[in-house]
């Protein structure tokens, strides 16, 4: 199971008992969209392969909120 936790600056992930940071300009560059806009979802498939997706995607600005 991954874990993620968001903030202003980035998000902590914690993947296959490893645990890591990916910064707000990592994850803009990789999107090639504003952070704010960037989805769940999309941070989960920059961590994992395959991931198994449930649920409606969340904007990282309606989670910071």
């Amino acid at each position: 199971m991954t874990v993620l936790s968001f903030d202003e600056q980035g998000v902590d992930v914690i993947y296959e008992g490893h645990e890591f940071r990916l910064e707000k300009s990592l994850i803009e560059d990789a999107i090639e969209k504003p952070y704010p806009d960037v989805t769940d979802h999309e941070v989960l498939k920059i961590v994992e392969e395959s991931p198994s997706l449930s649920g409606e995607p969340q904007r990282i600005g309606e989670v910071l909120d």
